[in-house]
């Protein structure tokens, strides 16, 4: 939404005087568990996942320790914990959101790594200083991400389409982490069983907006109170937009909200989440770069509105930056940039598109252009294999041409971002039949953003008809407890109660 205007934890990695082994809290008799270790590695690189599996007596606190065997593993990020490492003992304490661990429960952690000469697995896993004698490490190699194998590509014109998955194929997970993710045909699918999965949710505005004004980085709460109001509507998906300058950490951001700090916070939502099953969309909304021109959203250079294409001065940053915290984390989908409308400055569609996707010089935009082509690379030159969405033209409401000027991807992971409102061009099914349905046909097609100005749904109804048909994905504008009437707002508090408008959405996600 152009009108207004976010994982992994802060790491915590310690040099070489860290966290000790003697820190950890004494054993306890009634201490029992099970750590379950699963990697895959490439050459000088890895990527671990830990399932914490608790046997014993009800733990309020946990530290799981373990020791590498090789001399050169070290874990460089991690996520769910606190990571530290003291020579080749590593140290994982538990953060306040799962900490708790009940009889039976289980929490899953995880980090990437480094290695040089051999990456055997750990197997001496202690929690709270007692051994989990029923660790079972598992270890696979893989490729190097340039060159693991890829999903298969969408389907040719000249070949049926994969058969669109209805929405009884894709049920939200109840308990358990978000699942991995990756595109096969024109599906998203849970990366581990293969079954088709829809991204259904909600838009959680505010990391955009709140950090460049000086007042913050959330717009209300994001504890896990706040997700579980989430859950109670039965969303699986959350679109998380972010803010450029306030991720980088730019001179003109207070330090309390960029940087580190903001970057910390985004992590830290995007891990509770994952951790209450719920898919992460992190999106660049707002960025840097000067333009008065159509449709100009403001005349300051600074990310303080909608800009009509990403800057080539910081963007490829903010997605090797990005994509680092990420990768080895397929349950966290990207979505490159909320609403381009470079035809609106070019003059053309068929100009806008080549700026679209090559970037550079583009006509009427005075910046340095970063087209998408540039920024799916530097996504994938980080090594990271999440989920890429893409939007097309016309504040992602025209995919006119999406195909036609569709990167190129080396894990043929992409998907097609679309978003509609009332007041855009595209509003009848006639049109998504010929411009929409073209495009489902051969990449998976999410809705990023439906709403409407009216205080109620019967728009969405309609669009929300149109994607269950297809087997589509869409995400409803936005979970904000704002007067709707100021635009699209899903609830009137934080405890999920919905507006005229959000009642639509939630009735829908309820019988999905």
């Amino acid at each position: 939404m152009r009108r207004r205007g976010a994982i992994l934890t802060a790491l915590g990695l310690l040099a070489a005087g860290g966290l000790a082994l003697g820190n950890t809290p004494a054993a306890q008799a009634a201490v029992a568990c099970k750590v379950t270790y699963t990697a895959s590695q490439w050459q000088g690189g890895m990527s671990a996942n830990l399932s914490i599996q608790n046997l014993g007596d009800a733990l309020n606190n946990w530290t799981l320790t373990f020791t590498f065997p090789g001399s050169g593993q070290k874990v460089t990020q991690g996520w769910s914990a606190t990571w530290s490492q003291s020579g080749s003992t590593v140290t994982a304490t538990a953060m306040d959101w799962n900490k708790s661990l009940s009889t039976g429960g289980s929490t899953s952690i995880g980090f990437n790594g480094s290695w040089s000469g051999a990456n055997p697995a750990p197997a001496d896993f202690a929690l709270n200083g007692v051994a989990c004698n029923g660790s079972t490490p598992s270890q696979s190699p893989s490729p190097s991400p340039s060159r693991s194998p890829s999903p298969s590509p969408s389907s040719s014109p000249s070949r049926s389409p994969s058969p669109s998955p209805s929405p009884s194929t894709s049920p939200s997970p109840s308990t358990g982490a978000a699942p991995k993710l990756k595109v096969s045909g024109n599906r998203i699918v849970n990366a581990a069983t293969g079954t088709p999965y829809r991204l259904l949710g909600v838009n959680r505005s505010g990391g955009e907006f709140m950090c460049v004004q000086g007042r913050g980085i959330w717009d209300g709460p994001v504890d896990n109170a706040a997700i579980d109001a989430m859950k109670a509507w039965n969303v699986r998906a959350v679109r998380v937009p972010l803010n450029e300058e306030c991720w980088l950490g730019l001179s003109n951001i207070q330090s309390s909200y960029g940087g580190a700090a903001y970057q910390t916070e985004v992590k830290a939502y995007v891990d509770r989440l994952v951790a209450k099953g719920i898919t992460p969309i992190v999106e660049m909304h707002w960025n840097y770069g000067q333009y008065t021109g159509n449709s100009s959203g403001c005349s300051d250079v600074h990310a303080s509105c909608q800009k009509p294409m990403p800057d080539a001065q910081y963007a490829p940053q903010f997605w090797t930056g990005v994509a680092n915290a990420f990768k080895g984390r397929d349950e966290v989908v990207f979505d490159l940039f909320n609403e381009p409308y470079p035809e609106r400055a070019t003059g053309s569609a068929a100009s806008g598109w080549a700026c679209w996707r090559d970037g550079g010089t583009c006509s009427g935009i005075p910046y340095q252009v970063a087209g998408f082509q540039s920024l799916v690379n530097a996504v994938r030159a980080t090594g990271a294999t999440n989920i890429i969405m893409l939007g097309g033209l016309a504040y992602s409401n025209d995919l006119s041409q999406w195909l036609q000027y569709k990167p190129a991807d080396s894990r043929n992971n992409l998907a097609a971002a679309w978003h509609v409102y009332n007041f855009n061009s595209c509003v009848s099914t006639s049109c998504w039949d010929s411009q929409l349905a073209p495009v489902a046909a051969q990449v998976p097609l999410v809705a990023g953003e439906i709403g409407e100005n009216t205080c109620s749904h019967g728009f969405i109804d309609q669009v929300m008809n149109w994607f269950d048909a297809k087997g589509a994905s869409y995400l409803g504008w936005t979970w904000n407890a704002w007067d709707c009437s100021t635009g699209p707002s899903l609830i009137s508090d934080y405890n999920g109660t919905p507006t005229a408008f959000g009642a639509g959405l939630r009735a829908r996600l309820l019988s999905s």
